[in-house]
């Protein structure tokens, strides 16, 4: 067996990222061979992935961007196990790396973005790479897209909690404050939707639930319930609708009149969250 020099081990560190005593291990049981090594570190990142299959990966890093025409935003969610993973600059970098490729290659879904080609090998080997220089599980958690005339993209400190929007109009003289103020809006209060129209039928459903179980146990009247569901609705509408929401910069008007005062015609026509919190 040829003789592994510390040279050797800290090349193929570089080249992998792997600890010092894994890249020795991996230089020895290849016989100095730099290519069977790399395969061996490779290999020992999809084992840890399996194994490590069962674990919750609750903790991560979120990131948004827009692309460099403006019309576009994105938002990815990386998790792993931990927050101290989740801090190590290594992986942070590694999930801005996956949010410019997802910006390059124009993914429109998670799924794409996932087997999009990454230095020579799919996003998800790539991240499995990842598994075996962190020892935790990590997987792609959420993934975010929309489009429009003009786009906006807000990360909130910490990298927990990232908002984008796309709104009808980009000719709009306050519309990079108006963007601004909506997408750190969304990653403030968290609407289920832009207005009462768009919310999905199971959640208005669940809520008319909610608030018939919530009138019964205070005592109601049958015959009542349903008259005091739909007025509990209308504040779930108020509360959980983007421009139906108190503007957080100013609680007397709401979104949508924020909107209205940029520019009459001004709307919101998608907007994604991504939380870890």
């Amino acid at each position: 067996m040829s003789q592994i020099t510390a040279a050797q081990v800290n090349e193929l560190r570089k080249k992998t990222g792997a600890g010092m005593m894994d890249c020795k291990k991996a230089l020895v049981e290849a016989e100095g061979d730099f290519e069977a090594a790399t395969d061996i570190l490779r290999k020992k990142g999809q084992k840890l992935a399996s194994s490590r299959a069962d674990r919750s990966a609750n903790e991560g890093v979120v990131l948004s961007t827009v692309a460099a025409d403006g019309k576009k935003a994105y938002a990815v969610m990386l998790n792993c196990e931990t927050d101290f993973v989740a801090q190590n600059q290594e992986v942070i970098d590694f999930t801005a790396a996956l949010l410019q490729l997802a910006v390059e290659k124009e993914c429109d879904t998670l799924e794409a973005l996932k087997s999009a080609d990454m230095n020579g090998r799919s996003v998800v080997d790539n991240i499995t790479d990842m598994v075996g220089k962190t020892g935790e599980k990590m997987e792609l958690g959420a993934y975010g897209v929309v489009a429009g005339a003009k786009a906006f993209a807000y990360t909130h400190p910490g990298n927990k909690i990232a908002a984008i929007a796309a709104f009808n109009k980009s000719d709009v003289k306050d519309i990079d404050t108006a963007g601004k103020d909506v997408v750190m809006q969304i990653a403030a209060m968290a609407p289920v939707s832009v207005d009462k129209e768009d919310v999905a039928p199971e959640i208005i459903e669940k809520e008319i639930e909610i608030g018939k179980e919530q009138a019964r146990q205070e005592g109601k009247a049958e015959e009542l319930l349903e008259k005091i569901a739909l007025g509990k609705l209308n504040k779930f509408f108020k509360e959980s609708t983007l421009i139906n929401q108190d503007f957080i910069k100013d609680s007397k008007k709401t979104v949508g009149q924020m909107l209205q005062a940029a520019d009459k015609d001004l709307k919101v026509v998608a907007f994604e969250r991504l939380s870890l919190v």
